[in-house]
Parts: C-alpha cells; structure tokens; sequence
C-alpha cells in the first residue's frame, strides 16, 4: 500500500482551529494543542452564556419596569397582574423600552393596570 502523507488534510485542520483563536492571548492562539484546548472551552461557554444572556436581560427588563412602575404608584407585581387582569398583552422586553423612551405612554399603561387592580 502506498504512503499516503497528509500535510494539506493536517494543514486544513490546524487552519479551522487557528481562525477561531485569533484576539486570544499568549500560547492559545498560535499553539495547536493549547488552540484546541481553548477553542473547545470558548464553545462551551457560548453555549451556556447564550442561556445565561437570556436570563440576564430578562432581570435587566423587570428592574426598568419596576422602577417605572413605582415611579406610578405600583410595584411590579402588582403592575404585571393589573396588566394581565386587563388583558394587555405586552411583553417584558417592549415594556421596558416604553418605560425608558415614553415615559406618558407607560403612564397610560400603568393607569389601565391600575384600574384592572381596582376593578
């Protein structure tokens, strides 16, 4: 059986992995041992971070509400369930964005929850 060397198929590997590693620091990018490494690692974190990004802004969305709420009269819980009561369907992610750019608009909107609260 013939030798068969493979410097291209070696080459092409190492390249994939060395694309990923650029902007690391030290030995990670340009050692393909410690690149591999480290390129596994950086995958699995994107992976858990992209959960973890989702929870984050999800927090960061309910503390705007809830300072806008209060800025009304309500707390967040009771805002939300107003909302509900009333039928208002309106996400958390639009709610803050009202509650940061419109202020009157969220006014409006805390009114209605108010009245559901009341009703």
């Amino acid at each position: 059986m013939p030798r068969v060397k493979g410097g291209v198929t070696t080459r092409a590997r190492k390249k994939k992995v060395f694309k990923r590693t650029k902007g690391y620091w030290g030995n990670k990018k340009n050692q393909f041992r410690q690149a591999t490494e480290q390129v596994r690692r950086s995958l699995r974190y994107a992976t858990r971070d992209r959960k973890t990004k989702k929870r984050e802004f999800r927090g960061l969305w309910i503390a705007r509400i809830n300072a806008a709420a209060r800025g009304n009269g309500l707390s967040y819980s009771q805002f939300i369930k107003g909302l509900k009561t009333a039928a208002v369907i309106i996400d958390r992610k639009v709610l803050a964005e009202i509650a940061i750019n419109d202020a009157k608009a969220f006014t409006e909107i805390a009114a209605i929850a108010k009245q559901a609260l009341a009703a």
